[in-house]
């Protein structure tokens, strides 16, 4: 008889998106479930070039163990790209992770005792969610609107939850829902980490693929008092399978992230470290996401104008300036998660809005949708099918 798990995993289940994407094994199934970056966005000829050339002029330190910190160039970039946009003071430190999930993985290891208390958006990314479960925390989320997080709900909840430890943000495009918290908000936000004493773990994977609108400060630029820790990545701008993220904070936490990574992946992928830092001083940077902002503006607007055209007027939408992700919203009278069983009978896979609340158990009235893994003609065929779904199951 096997032995039972550990309490840290014996509570976690499959996550919701990844076993909604083994539909789309079926070839006929259209997903819009995925979260993935457009494929065509793949600077693939470039990177092949890069890569020969790593492998031509330094082979050894492409393949050998490095430091734990990170590929030296790259964290030196890195500090001064976020230096210029008034995201690194000078008591802080970057350390190189194997993507964003790793650095909010490794916040939560370095910060939580079981039973602390992580506050985040409700609802939130379900990746990051599932990691903080795996540390027996308890989460609670907090209500937010087209406008984030609202600053009320959260002090209800930092009253209520004296052992929060972080509150854990993506206040860009945020990840189901699209949204973008203002910069009213972010002040508001980081006023109550200040007077509650809490950290900000601001998670910003999307930040750079805004294509409409205008860029609001971030909460690290914004912080004086070193509440902010800043995760970032490279996997939405280069290229996810790369695996090269990063962690930006004070240093005394930082380099506890450091010792916490050490006991794991030892480092980060070091090729791949030196393929993101040869990507970023020899291609015109600036202008390769000028590039990725086309697409996604291109793709974003395809399915609005999609789901404008096919959809019920019962189901509303979030309207992202930038990002992956669309938020729908339908009557409450219906039952979310049987629309999107049908939907999927139906061939055309969305992720059900439940799957990123904090409350495993909670109810959810939306459903998410991504425009950027599908085809045009994707677009146009599993939105037409969606909205024929929709407008018999919402009769």
């Amino acid at each position: 008889m096997l032995k039972p798990f550990s309490n840290k995993v014996s509570g976690l289940a499959p996550s919701a998106i990844r076993e909604i994407l083994k539909f789309t094994a079926d070839p006929e199934v259209i997903s819009f479930a995925a979260g993935n970056p457009a494929p065509e966005a793949f600077p693939v000829d470039t990177i092949a070039k890069l890569s020969a050339e790593i492998f031509a002029s330094e082979p050894v330190n492409a393949l050998q163990y490095s430091v734990t910190e990170g590929y030296m160039p790259l964290r030196n970039w890195l500090e001064n790209d976020l230096r210029s946009k008034g995201m690194f003071a000078e008591n802080d430190m970057i350390i190189v992770t194997a993507g964003a999930q790793q650095a909010i993985e490794t916040t939560a290891k370095i910060l939580c005792n079981e039973g602390d208390v992580i506050l985040c958006e409700d609802p939130s990314f379900v990746g990051s969610l599932n990691a903080f479960r795996s540390y027996g925390v308890k989460l609670v989320g907090v209500t937010a609107d087209k406008n984030g997080i609202i600053p009320e709900r959260l002090e209800e909840a930092l009253k209520a939850n004296p052992s929060t430890k972080f509150l854990y943000t993506i206040p860009n495009f945020q990840n189901p829902t699209g949204n973008t918290t203002s910069l009213e908000r972010r002040k508001a936000v980081l006023e109550l980490a200040k007077k509650y004493g809490i950290y900000i773990l601001e998670d910003n994977p999307y930040g750079d693929l805004r294509f409409a609108g205008t860029p609001v400060p971030s909460y690290k630029s914004l912080d004086t008092a070193n509440y902010v820790l800043y995760a970032g990545t490279f996997s939405k701008v280069l290229a996810p399978g790369l695996r090269v993220g990063y962690l930006c904070g004070i240093a005394e936490l930082v380099q506890k992230a450091v010792v916490g990574l050490q006991t794991s992946t030892v480092h980060t992928n070091i090729w791949a470290q030196m393929l993101a830092y040869r990507f970023v001083t020899t291609v015109d940077f600036n202008e390769h996401l000028k590039r990725l902002q086309g697409i996604y503006r291109a793709k974003y607007k395809r399915m609005a104008d999609a789901l404008h055209s096919c959809m019920p007027d019962c189901v509303t939408y979030s309207e992202p300036e930038g990002g992956l992700f669309i938020w729908a919203d339908i009557p409450e009278r219906y039952d979310m998660n049987a629309f999107c069983t049908e939907a999927v009978h139906q061939k055309v896979a969305v992720v059900p809005g439940n799957a990123f609340l904090a409350d495993e158990n909670g109810v959810s009235h939306s459903f998410r949708l991504n425009f950027s893994t599908p085809t045009d003609e994707q677009i146009d065929r599993g939105v037409e099918i969606l909205g024929k779904c929709a407008k018999e199951f919402f009769k």
